[in-house]
């Protein structure tokens, strides 16, 4: 995801649910979705009655209702947001409605100007959402054969290759499973608050998060960060399982 550079439209279905407050996009993703915040006509700025909209159109194969339940799940155990509402409009588009959180995104241009100090962050969230949410239980899969049913069909022989030399898990955890750096929200003083776009949550080896979480570090604030998700997580790197992650993500 990323944020919006250029106008972007807003769907009537969100036009409609606003009822009249302010529309703002904030995200798109590669396959056309957007998130807006939304914020109503009484509102001073502040969180309270804001609440975001994603939306997504029939075309993106992407479950937002599957980001319900998982939200709804996670919410007993850590900070994750409170769902509103879940629909499809008359396009087929859907839309998940959830209340806005605390805490600004690690990509916050407030962050990107200390990226030592979101990028440790980014660890100790994460090892809190590993250590909080209880595998036995979870009903959602991550690992590494669900993955591989989403495989790139261009992947080449090397990749696949290299995909089928799977690392032994270390131990299973309820990963985020999208846990680069935009998905955690930090407070003023930069500790994490929260998580946000658990859509894939599920249980997997935690080094399927860190790997992600650390690779993100470079596209967001540069090279130099990523030992810095290590040690806020409290754990040394496991390169060849770090490699073999970061090749999953690129190819799934």
């Amino acid at each position: 995801m990323t944020a919006p550079t250029e106008e972007v439209p807003v769907p009537a279905s969100v036009e409609r649910l606003a009822a009249g407050g302010r529309v703002t996009p904030v995200w798109v993703n590669e396959r056309g979705g957007v998130t807006f915040r939304v914020d109503d006509c009484d509102n001073d700025g502040d969180d309270d009655g804001a609440r975001y909209v994603k939306w997504n159109p029939a075309s993106t194969g992407l479950s937002l209702a599957g980001e319900a339940v998982r939200l709804r799940w996670a919410a007993r155990w850590t900070p994750v947001p409170r769902v509103l509402d879940h629909r499809r409009d008359d396009d087929g588009a859907e839309l998940l409605v959830t209340a806005a959180l605390d805490g600004l995104s690690a990509v916050d241009p407030r962050w990107l100007r200390e990226p030592a100090t979101a990028a440790r962050s980014l660890g100790e969230g994460l090892r809190a959402l590993h250590d909080a949410l209880p595998v036995a239980g979870c009903p959602f899969d991550w690992g590494i054969d669900e993955r591989l049913t989403h495989l790139d069909p261009e992947a080449d022989t090397d990749v696949r290759a290299a995909l089928a030399d799977r690392p032994d898990v270390d131990h299973l955890v309820v990963c985020h499973a999208d846990a680069c750096a935009p998905n955690t929200l930090l407070d003023a003083d930069g500790r994490w608050t929260a998580h946000v776009d658990l859509g894939r949550l599920g249980v997997a080896d935690p080094w399927a998060d860190l790997a992600v979480c650390a690779m993100s570090t470079g596209w967001n604030y540069g090279p130099g960060y990523e030992h810095l998700v290590y040690e806020g997580y409290g754990v040394e790197p496991d390169a060849a399982r770090i490699a073999y992650y970061q090749l999953l993500w690129d190819n799934t």
